[in-house]
C-alpha cells in the first residue's frame, strides 16, 4: 500500500513497512522534518496547533505527533477533534508557527496524513514541502534535552471561535436564515462533521435536523467521498423526511455538497458556482477554481462582470492564483469553497452558511436554484497506477495525438474541444490518473472520458 508525498501533505495507509505505508516511524520522521523546519523559519515561536478528523487510526498518529514536537521544544495545542478549516483558522487564533491536521480528507478509513500549515494558517508551498522531504531524506532533525522539552494544551473553544467567526460574517444572514425555518438532514459519516455542522446549525437558528452517521467512529458508513454514487442514503432520507435540503460534508469538513428537497442531487460543481453566485452580488470582483472544475462558475462571474482565472489542481494553488487576482470568492469543483477574508482555506462551515443565506434571502427552494444555472455535466473516472509508468510518456502521446486542439499543459494535460474539454492529471492524494471530461450533453462527457481512457491504455 502506498505512502504518498506531495502539496497536500504526507499520506498513506496504515499498517505495513515503513517507507511503504504512513507507519509510526514515518509520522515520526515527517513531524520531525516539518518541527525543524518550522523552528528553522520561526526561532521564537515555538507553538503548534494540531487537530484531527474522527478516524480509527487519528488518536494513534495524534500521539506520535505531539510525543514528536515535544521532543523538539516545540509547545502543541490539541484541539483533537477538529475539522480542517478549524485548524487553519486556530493557528491564527493562537498565533503559533504552524499546525498539522491529521486527516487524509475523503480517503477511506484505512488512510491517514498529515497536512502541513505555515503561520498564516494556510498549506505550506511545494518549495516549503520540498524543504521538508530533504530533511526527513537526510534526518536532519536534533531533538532537545529532557529539560527543554515542549509543553502540551488542550484546546476546547477553537471549533466555537469558527462558528462564531462565521455567523458573524457580513454576508451570513442568520435572521433569514431562523425566519426560513428550514428542515435539514446531514451525512455526517462518522466523523467530525458530526460535531462542526449540527453545532452551526444551531448557531444559525436551525432547529429542525436530523444527522446520519453521526457516531464519530471512523468506521465510514460508505465510501467517505462525497459523490453522488455514495449518497443514496442521504437523498433517500431527505425525500422521506420531507426535508428543506439534504448536506453532505467529507471527514474533515472541507468539502460540501447539498440535495435538493426531493432528493435529487445538487451536484458538488455547483456549490462553489451557488456560493458565488450569491458572493458575487453582494461583492464585485473575480474568481479562481481549478481547471478541473465547472465552466459554469466563468459564466456565473462573466456575468457579475468578473474575471474567472482557472489554477492548478490542489488548496495551495487555487490559493496562490486567488491572491494573485484579488479574488472575492473561489475554491474547488470538489465542493471546496475558499472565502478570503474569512481564511485562504477550503471550509464546509463557512459555504453551509453562505449557501442557507442565499436561500432564506431568495425565497428559492433548492431544486429552484439548482435550476438558475447552466446545465453542464462532468464525467469524472480515474485510472489505478502500478509502479513502472512513466506519466510524462502517456501525456506527451496523447498531446501529440490531439496537438491540433488547444492543449494546457500546466497542471498534467487538458485539451479543449471546441466548448467542451478533457483533464488529464495524477492525483496529489492516491496513485491514480484522473480522467474529467465535461460538456453540455452528459453522453458526450462521458465519451470523450472514454477516448481518452482507451487514449491513456494504449500509452501505457
Amino acid at each position: 500500500m502506498p505512502l504518498i508525498k506531495s502539496i497536500s501533505g504526507i499520506r498513506g495507509t496504515i499498517g505495513g513497512k515503513p517507507g511503504d505505508t504512513l507507519s509510526p516511524l514515518d509520522v515520526v520522521k515527517f513531524t520531525a522534518a516539518y518541527g525543524t523546519w518550522l523552528l528553522q523559519q520561526h526561532p521564537a515561536s515555538k507553538k503548534v496547533v494540531i487537530g484531527r478528523d474522527g478516524r480509527i487510526s487519528g488518536e494513534l498518529i495524534q500521539r506520535l505527533v505531539i510525543s514528536t514536537l515535544n521532543a523538539l521544544g516545540i509547545d502543541v495545542i490539541d484541539l483533537d477533534l477538529s475539522t480542517t478549516p478549524t485548524v487553519e483558522m486556530a493557528v491564527t487564533f493562537e498565533k503559533a508557527a504552524g499546525g498539522i491536521i491529521l486527516t487524509a480528507s475523503h480517503n477511506p478509513k484505512e488512510w491517514n496524513a498529515l497536512k502541513l500549515l505555515n503561520s498564516a494558517g494556510e498549506f505550506i508551498s511545494a518549495a516549503d514541502g520540498a524543504k521538508i522531504l530533504e530533511l526527513a531524506a537526510n534526518d536532519e532533525y536534533n531533538f532537545v534535552q529532557v529539560d527543554r522539552l515542549g509543553g502540551y494544551t488542550r484546546n476546547t473553544t477553537a471549533l466555537d471561535q469558527h462558528i462564531e467567526a462565521v455567523v458573524n460574517y457580513p454576508l451570513v444572514d442568520v435572521a433569514a436564515i431562523k425566519k426560513a425555518k428550514f428542515k435539514i438532514v446531514i451525512d455526517a459519516i462518522n466523523s467530525t462533521g458530526a460535531i462542526a455542522v449540527p453545532a452551526l446549525l444551531k448557531a444559525l437558528g436551525v432547529k429542525d435536523v436530523v444527522v446520519l452517521n453521526g457516531e464519530v467512529n471512523g468506521k465510514f458508513a460508505h465510501n467517505p467521498e462525497p459523490l453522488p454514487q455514495h449518497l443514496s442514503e442521504l437523498c433517500n432520507e431527505v425525500n422521506k423526511q420531507g426535508a428543506d435540503l439534504g448536506i453532505a460534508v467529507d471527514p474533515d469538513v472541507d468539502r460540501l455538497c447539498f440535495v435538493c428537497e426531493d432528493g435529487s442531487l445538487f451536484g458538488e460543481e455547483y456549490t462553489l458556482v451557488a456560493v458565488a453566485d450569491y458572493v458575487l452580488q453582494h461583492r464585485k470582483g473575480n474568481t479562481v477554481s481549478n481547471m478541473s472544475s465547472t465552466r459554469a462558475l466563468k459564466d456565473v462571474t462573466t456575468k457579475h462582470g468578473g474575471e474567472y482565472t482557472p489554477s492548478a489542481v490542489g488548496e495551495v494553488n487555487v490559493v496562490n492564483k486567488m491572491k494573485a487576482t484579488h479574488a472575492v470568492i473561489g475554491g474547488e469543483g470538489n465542493g471546496g469553497i475558499i472565502v478570503p477574508d474569512l481564511h485562504y482555506g477550503r471550509d464546509a462551515l463557512i459555504g453551509i452558511a453562505l449557501f442557507l443565506t442565499s436561500l432564506a434571502q431568495s425565497k428559492k427552494s433548492v431544486k429552484q436554484l439548482r435550476g438558475s444555472y447552466p446545465d453542464y455535466f462532468i464525467s469524472k473516472n480515474k485510472i489505478e497506477l502500478e509502479g513502472g509508468f512513466d506519466v510524462k510518456k502517456i501525456f506527451d502521446q496523447i498531446s501529440t495525438k490531439y496537438k491540433n486542439n488547444p492543449i494546457n499543459t500546466e497542471d498534467g494535460l487538458k485539451i479543449e474541444f471546441d466548448s467542451d474539454w478533457v483533464h488529464l492529471r495524477t492525483s496529489n492524494t492516491e496513485p491514480i490518473i484522473r480522467i474529467y471530461a465535461e460538456s453540455s450533453f452528459e453522453t458526450t462527457a462521458e465519451n470523450i472520458a472514454r477516448r481518452l481512457m482507451q487514449d491513456i491504455r494504449e500509452s501505457m
